[in-house]
């Protein structure tokens, strides 16, 4: 494959040729026998993608699978007649085209729909291609990205075009379970079926500006719909994208994402190696009191997550929200690049973390376990969110799971304090017997003031309560709860 000349920003209106050719260094064809058919631009092949000829009892661009006068599986009338003209407007003969192609030098599965084709609706050839690319993808062990565009379940083919939802579905499982990862680019519209198998199952969703995203169409919503929450900026509030991305920067982006994920192995395989823990950059004695240690923490020129990331990561790139409604903008996770390999992150600020993000770093602990990748958390909250609102989002459920992701991690799994330690809403990040920390953090049962509400105390019995509780770093070593104190470079 050969560098193609600069193509179109891939915004929400492009052909599918386009939206491939904007983010893609060249790509190669597929057919839907699974093997390589023609070329994308640039490549001596051919000058146009569809000019090459296909591989042998293969289907390949521009024919058709069923004559202009087949009405489909369910004789709809006129559905023939409307496939034709779908292909005479848009130059294709279904509403995806499949491809292998590079992104920055990484190789990866490349869909991309095509909207002018009945709407970029999913019939049982899309099924077959969608099926087929899928295939490649494990057997070549390459990371998927999927352009999506669609409007849905091609209505014309009935419950035959449903059920391709339940193929994807499975093909996706297919290869989650090899370890290999999903990134879906939501472009102008994502809706119906294509949004709940393809868009919502991938591990990385960006979405573009403005993008029409939601289950429900346009035209099959309540009238008095909010129509900002089926926007891209209204699913990213919900939680439900990790990124809107302007088209200018997508390439990158994407770029960016490959590079980190792209080398996953999955399990099983040799145990990686664990994260290091980072130096401290904070101060570098340690606190005479408990309250001395409290107060350490509780200042607001102590270092916080962003610092310890920056220091620690060459490059990264985020996730962000629990795919179940929320996020949580307390708490930082994604994947990073360090001394040449990707490490996953789970970093809490120093606020109250709320069940999104708990969630979010379950979702984040998970996806790095599945695909092998070693984990860092940067413990760092007085503790989880308590108040009404968090009660009624499954706060112990969530605080739950995340002791349960870290719990049965299969990848090694390293942890620091880096500040404040409060009670289980920190211990749910911090790694069973793979926990640092640094010099001007602590870790409590409970708050100090809460223990000394609790035993009827004075105020003034604080700063003695502090002490009782054993909480600062050294105390914490001792105790055998922290491997180590780390110090500064």
């Amino acid at each position: 494959m050969h560098e193609h000349a600069p193509a179109p920003l891939p915004s929400q209106r492009l052909t599918a040729r386009q939206a491939l050719a904007a983010v893609t260094d060249a790509y190669v064809e597929l057919t839907e026998g699974g093997g390589e058919g023609s070329r994308g631009p640039g490549t001596p092949e051919a000058a146009h993608p569809s000019a090459a000829a296909p591989l042998p009892g293969a289907p390949g661009p521009g024919t058709p699978e069923h004559g202009p006068q087949d009405d489909g599986p369910l004789g709809w009338r006129g559905y023939g007649a409307s496939r034709e003209r779908a292909r005479a407007r848009t130059g294709e003969d279904e509403s995806v085209i499949t491809a292998r192609g590079t992104i920055g030098g990484a190789e990866a599965i490349v869909l991309s729909f095509e909207f002018g084709f009945l709407g970029g609706s999913l019939g049982e050839r899309t099924g077959d291609r969608l099926e087929a690319a899928y295939t490649e993808a494990r057997e070549r062990r390459l990371p998927l990205v999927s352009l999506i565009a669609t409007g849905g379940s091609r209505m014309q083919e009935g419950m035959r075009a449903l059920t391709q939802l339940q193929r994807v579905a499975r093909q996706s499982a297919l290869n989650r379970a090899a370890g290999l990862p999903q990134i879906a680019v939501l472009r102008d519209p994502t809706t119906g079926g294509g949004w709940a198998t393809l868009g919502a199952g991938a591990d990385v969703i960006l979405a573009l500006p403005k993008a029409q995203v939601g289950f429900a169409g346009s035209r099959v919503r309540p009238p008095d719909a909010d129509p900002a929450a089926y926007s891209a900026e209204g699913q990213f509030a919900a939680g439900q994208v990790d990124a809107v991305v302007p088209a200018d920067r997508l390439r990158a982006t994407l770029q960016r994402w490959l590079r980190l994920l792209g080398g996953a192995r999955g399990l099983p395989h040799d145990p990686a190696e664990p994260a290091t823990a980072p130096d401290a950059l904070g101060a570098a004695d340690l606190p005479e009191t408990g309250w001395d240690a409290v107060g350490r923490a509780r200042d607001a020129r102590r270092p916080r997550a962003e610092s310890y990331l920056r220091a620690y990561f060459d490059d990264r790139e985020e996730i962000s929200g629990d795919r179940c409604g929320g996020r949580d903008p307390g708490i930082r996770c994604g994947f990073g690049h360090r001394d040449g390999r990707t490490i996953a992150f789970a970093a809490q600020c120093g606020t109250a973390t709320r069940p999104a993000g708990f969630r979010t770093a379950t979702r984040l602990v998970r996806l790095a376990d599945r695909l092998g990748i070693p984990v860092l958390t940067l413990v760092d909250t007085p503790g989880a969110a308590n108040d009404a609102d968090a009660e009624r989002a499954g706060a112990g459920a969530a605080i739950a799971d995340t002791f349960a992701a870290l719990a049965s991690a299969r990848v090694p799994v390293t942890s620091l304090l880096i500040g404040e330690g409060g009670s289980g809403g920190a211990l749910a990040l911090a790694a069973p017997d793979r926990l640092w920390a640094t010099p001007d953090s602590y870790f409590s049962v409970i708050a100090p003031e809460l223990a000394a509400a609790i035993l009827k105390r004075d105020t003034h019995q604080v700063q003695e309560t502090a002490d009782q509780l054993r909480i600062r770093p050294q105390d914490l070593l001792e105790l055998g709860v922290i491997r180590e104190i780390v110090g500064r470079r």
